[in-house]
């Protein structure tokens, strides 16, 4: 794995402070409307993490917006470099907390992942962790099960490679299952608790698949 350089975490910093500064400047304003009670300092609080979210989400997506995620590898000291690692610092640091808690509501989840960048179809929720939402697009009626895990990159010694993850339409994925970058999931197909589907494999509509390397356990009818 690679470091991540000085420059990179000063590029992070630097929109952390923006943050901070919206969240906190945002919470003083609105300081001024709440009456006095017992409870204003928890209300206050309260707003200001809500506030610094709201505010990161804003930023994050913006940033993203001027220097977006692209798939491919990623070359050592470049353009894309740069990007990748700052986007793995607003995980570590901010997203990490929201994506892999347990005190979350499922539907708001969803909406959390939508605000990263998620491309999530109509009635399409998780109860597991979308590491790369971004490079993340999902269809409609599909469930992501308890625990699973979907990421988009491949990280193989000092190699980074981004590639993006596509699943269709009410495609189910088991609780504990591994989606691995690269992964394309048509239509009705089904992913069985546990599996690990490895980078790059083609699963085709309505297929079963399960184990660990993932294979086909039933063909579509």
């Amino acid at each position: 794995m690679r470091a991540i350089k000085p420059g990179q975490i000063a590029v992070f910093i630097s929109l952390l402070m923006l943050i901070l500064l919206l969240g906190i400047g945002g919470t003083a304003l609105l300081a001024r409307q709440l009456p006095p009670s017992d409870f204003r300092g928890v209300a206050l609080l309260l707003l200001a993490v809500l506030l610094i979210y709201l505010s990161a989400f804003l930023v994050y997506r913006l940033f993203l917006l001027a220097l977006p995620l692209r798939e491919g590898e990623v070359a050592e000291n470049s353009r894309d470099e740069l990007v990748a690692n700052v986007n793995i610092l607003f995980y570590l640091l901010l997203f990490n907390s929201l994506i892999r808690t347990y005190f979350i509501p499922v539907p708001l989840q969803r909406l959390i992942y939508l605000a990263l960048g998620a491309r999530l179809g109509a009635n399409t929720y998780s109860a597991g962790v979308l590491l790369d939402p971004p490079l993340t697009y999902i269809g409609s009626n599909t469930i992501i099960g308890h625990d699973a895990v979907i990421f988009a990159h491949v990280i193989e010694g000092a190699r980074l490679e981004l590639k993006a993850v596509h699943i269709g339409n009410t495609v189910t994925i088991g609780a504990k299952a591994v989606v691995m970058a690269g992964v394309q999931i048509g239509d009705n197909a089904i992913v069985s608790t546990g599996a690990v589907v490895t980078k790059d494999t083609q699963i085709a509509a309505g297929e079963v698949w399960g184990g660990v390397p993932a294979r086909r356990l039933k063909a579509a009818q």
